[in-house]
């Protein structure tokens, strides 16, 4: 401190070595900006600017200003909802054509008291204990579809996976979570009910219209005023399937009406904290429109990428197969959590997967101040920093050979111990993902079922292609054939 005191020059300042600086990025087009360097393929592209110009970089979109991260220890400032970064859905955020504050878990700000009762009463419908509850309904779904994919094994048809996974998850979430059956599986083209379709429709218009700056938000026409219809036409069917659903049967404390609500609409209507306080209905509708569409999206987009394992990578679907004959699975089983936990290979199997193709993409936190971030980078308040999950979980730093499919890597020294943050498949911090256990039930019930009774095959050749203007990544030229079993390997002798 003396030096520095009696110093009569300039005193140069650094951070772990390196010179305090603006974050760098491609300098882009006027009016354009990066727009053109980013579109059509922004997980090629965003991986390359990362090796371009290092773990962290400043993109501009049509005006719209980012910083995207692909380093943990960035990634955990930002999630960390301190003094420094919080979820605040301003302007620049990728979800803000949707915000929603009343939706409070994950729409709304986290400095409100809309997010602060939402996050005291839904996530025990969603807890471990939840999830047990729900889980003969988890697997009803997925044998109820089974007549379907008979039949187009009948048929020997090729069927997109996306959409049938679309399906499958919002028809188990139609029955969790609104106490609906959304009739997918009464025909091999049955459509998507209204609600699913459009909240579809609403993650594609919301990635859009993100993209392309916040001024096109702001249009009366087009699709910013079809974004406003969507939600809108959501609204009314949520306030019916809410009305339709509602019990009105006597008060319980959260932890038991997780456990006796016949689905979260029911477990809304009659939870009560420990000062006989609900959650008040005008606070009700949005946070489930929420839990709905992030309950079956993610889900499908998961399972669609799990069949994708099952086509792609040699070797895995008969190591699943195994070990279900190897612990007495058959057709007649329930599956339960205690089960599920004894299935060493799929739990590898499925983080592997959420590795290497992981459907979420882009949750982003907002400088609550001016700061320097580890690495000397100076960031402005209000700029919105991007944990790229995809760019984590796929960073040669992090990981050996990234670009490998191995989930046996899941037991080696070097991934027990690797760094804090360097696996956030659900995110991390008090922002993460609510529904975590219950997606994780879900797809560990309906592979399960769907490897023992079918053998599934790529029916097509060339590149499988994700939708660059959809909210997650999902694959959507994905074409299988799925041939029912007639033999299964012998038990594996102990």
């Amino acid at each position: 401190m003396a030096d520095i005191l009696s110093s009569e020059g300039p005193v140069a300042i650094s951070i772990d070595g390196k010179a305090v600086r603006e974050v760098p990025g491609p300098k882009g087009l006027p009016y354009i900006g990066n727009y053109l360097e980013i579109y059509p393929d922004h997980l090629g592209n965003h991986q390359r600017l990362f090796d371009n110009y290092g773990p962290l970089i400043k993109t501009t979109n049509l005006g719209s200003t980012t910083y995207s991260t692909n380093d943990p220890k960035l990634s955990n400032i930002a999630f960390s909802e301190s003094d420094f970064f919080t979820k605040s859905i301003i302007d620049s955020h990728p979800l803000h054509p949707i915000k929603i504050n009343e939706a409070g878990i994950f729409l709304g700000d986290t400095d409100t008291e809309e997010w602060r009762i939402t996050h005291k009463f839904l996530p025990p419908a969603l807890g471990p204990k939840a999830v047990r509850h729900y889980a003969p309904n988890i697997q009803k779904t997925v044998e109820d579809s089974f007549k379907v994919f008979d039949e187009l094994d009948e048929r020997e048809e090729a069927w997109n996976v996306y959409p049938y996974m679309l399906k499958l998850g919002s028809q188990a979430v139609g029955k969790i979570v609104l106490g609906m059956d959304f009739k997918h599986f009464t025909s091999v083209d049955a459509p998507p009910h209204e609600m699913v379709r459009l909240i579809a429709e609403l993650l594609e218009l919301t990635k859009k219209i993100s993209s392309m700056g916040t001024w096109y938000a702001k249009l009366p026409f087009g699709d910013p005023k079809k974004l406003r219809d969507v939600q809108a036409r959501i609204e009314e069917l949520m306030t019916d399937a809410i009305n339709k659903a509602a019990k009105g049967s006597e008060d319980l404390d959260l932890q038991e009406a997780a456990l006796k609500a016949e689905n979260m609409i029911d477990y809304a209507c009659r939870a009560v904290d420990n000062k006989g306080n609900r959650l008040p209905k005008d606070m009700m509708r949005n946070p489930l429109v929420v839990a709905t569409g992030a309950g079956f999206t993610t889900t499908s987009s998961l399972l669609s990428w799990l069949i994708y394992g099952l086509v792609q990578y040699p070797g895995m679907q008969a190591r699943l197969l195994q070990e279900l004959i190897d612990n007495g699975i058959d057709d007649n089983t329930q599956m339960d959590a205690d089960l599920i936990g004894k299935l060493t290979f799929l739990d590898k199997y499925v983080k592997e997967t959420q590795r290497r193709h992981n459907p979420s993409y882009q949750p982003a936190r907002t400088a609550k101040v001016d700061m320097i971030l580890p690495g000397g980078y100076k960031i402005p308040k209000d700029a919105i920093v991007i944990p790229a999950i995809h760019h984590i979980h796929n960073n040669t730093a992090l990981w050996d050979n990234p670009a490998r499919f191995d989930p046996d890597r899941w037991d080696t020294d070097k991934v027990k111990n690797r760094p804090n943050g360097s696996y956030i498949p659900f995110a991390t911090g008090p922002r993460s993902c609510i529904g975590f256990n219950f997606a994780l039930m879900e797809v560990k019930t309906f592979l399960p079922k769907l490897v023992y009774r079918y053998n599934f095959s790529l029916a097509k050749d060339g590149p499988i292609d994700y939708d660059p203007m959809f909210q997650l990544i999902r694959p959507t030229n994905l074409y299988v054939r799925a041939e029912r079993r007639v033999k299964w390997p012998p038990r594996t002798s102990a």
